[in-house]
């Protein structure tokens, strides 16, 4: 109960989004898997910290999650669940359909339109892929984060630019929607590298982004890369900056940024030790524009 409790309470302040295209709220109830599935560790990763969960949920949390938004959603548009936090596709193929069983039961009987998952690049395969399509997902969001092998590398991810691709045409090639997750600011990031991720995550030509300017956080190692002056957090100003380059380009190719900075929780912001993170981030970004046009 104490799971449940403290998932419902992340979930109801995140769940309900509006489509920018058919403009009718829908819904959208996150279902965490913190740190789940993951291969390895990244220097950024503190996903206990971020969603103040550090177990796994269990069959019936997840019903009780979805029942609990289900009752309360008073909205016309399409209804989904997401299983977020960790690599989905990387957990053990039987926890894999244990959590699908269940939500795919709300598909089968109309409660809920689809599911989406989100996953790493080198995690995707036509196993994985078939799996997911048989029940009922959709939507996958990749943790691209970067389109710079040696930005990737310094930031621990254990993966590649070329996995990035391969996973983005697999999942086209499945009929899935794709949506890449981006996080500026990383080690060895600079203002082009930025950009150059910025251009070739368009080239691929996702469906949606998300972009979470990178953070640091107590406990990870990104925090001790800090504390040992191997790293420095891009001034908030600087970020904005660069974020609505980023916007910009995004826009311009007609693809959406859903979300721009990490949705503002009190265990986030206990767990922030410097970089540059605001509660309105993507305000702050819309501002910087609207005094360029």
């Amino acid at each position: 109960m104490e799971f449940f409790s403290s998932m419902l309470d992340v979930t109801l302040r995140t769940a309900k989004t509006t489509t920018t295209m058919s403009k009718k709220k829908r819904l959208i109830i996150p279902i965490f898997i913190p740190f789940a599935g993951c291969p390895s560790r990244c220097v950024f990763c503190d996903q206990e910290g971020i969603t103040g969960k550090g177990q796994m949920p269990s069959a019936g949390d997840v019903t009780r999650v979805i029942e609990s938004h289900l009752a309360s959603w008073k909205g016309s548009g399409e209804k989904e669940a997401a299983f977020y936090g960790g690599t989905f596709t990387a957990l053990p193929v039987e926890t894999q359909r244990r959590y699908l069983e269940v939500a795919f039961g709300y598909v089968r009987s109309g409660g809920l339109d689809s599911l989406r998952v989100s996953t790493r690049p080198d995690c995707v395969s036509n196993e994985t892929v078939e799996l997911l399509t048989a029940y009922g997902v959709k939507t996958v969001e990749l943790g691209v984060q970067s389109m710079d092998d040696e930005v990737l590398k310094l930031s621990g991810r254990g993966h590649g630019v070329n996995d990035s691709i391969e996973a983005v045409r697999l999942l086209k090639e499945h009929g899935l929607t794709v949506g890449l997750q981006f996080m500026p600011g990383l080690p060895g990031d600079t203002e082009a590298a930025i950009i150059k991720t910025a251009e070739e995550m368009i080239a691929l030509r996702p469906a949606f982004a998300r972009v979470y300017p990178a953070l640091v956080l107590k406990g990870t190692a990104l925090h001790r890369m800090y504390l040992d002056g191997q790293y420095s957090p891009w001034p908030l100003d600087e970020m904005v900056k660069i974020c609505e380059r980023i916007l910009t380009l995004f826009n311009q190719a007609g693809i959406p940024i859903v979300r721009m900075g990490l949705q503002p929780t009190t265990e986030l912001r206990e767990s922030i030790v410097d970089g540059p993170y605001h509660p309105s981030f993507r305000q702050l970004v819309d501002n910087l524009r609207q005094t360029r046009f």
